[in-house]
């Protein structure tokens, strides 16, 4: 089963608001750029990537956290960040029930992240890269 399937199945075992939550975060996120990738880390976490991770969510009691790997660096005009607001690299937002995505929003956030990844993580890129190609063959 690959990530996405992974990332169905666990959307489709919510069966409260969260899982609605999840699969509209999950949907505008993708929405963003058609080479986005997503992952399954961490035995059980979706995470988001281009060019170097961009999030990972995660369905808790009561909440949906979404965490941005490099938030800290990155614009937030919109003030969606509202957890882990003192971390050094990473940033959160937390939806509860009843929250509404703000889909324009977190779209800028997901795009700035993107940025941010190409501008200061592409060195990092190639060398994964090419280790990933070399263990291929």
């Amino acid at each position: 089963m690959d990530a996405s399937q992974r990332i169905d199945q666990l959307i489709e075992g919510i069966s409260d608001w969260r899982g609605k939550t999840f699969a509209s975060v999950r949907k505008t996120i993708l929405e963003v750029d058609p080479e986005i990738t997503e992952e399954w880390k961490w035995m059980g976490s979706p995470v988001w990537s281009r060019d170097g991770m961009i999030a990972v969510a995660n369905a808790h009691k009561g909440k949906v956290k979404l965490t941005f790997a490099h938030g800290a660096n990155i614009s937030d005009p919109d003030k969606l960040f509202n957890a882990g607001l003192d971390g050094n690299a990473r940033r959160a937002i937390d939806f509860l029930e009843g929250d509404d995505i703000n889909e324009p929003a977190l779209k800028k956030l997901v795009r700035a992240a993107i940025d941010y990844n190409k501008n200061n993580l592409k060195k990092n890129a190639p060398a994964k890269a090419k280790a990933r190609k070399s263990n291929e063959a």
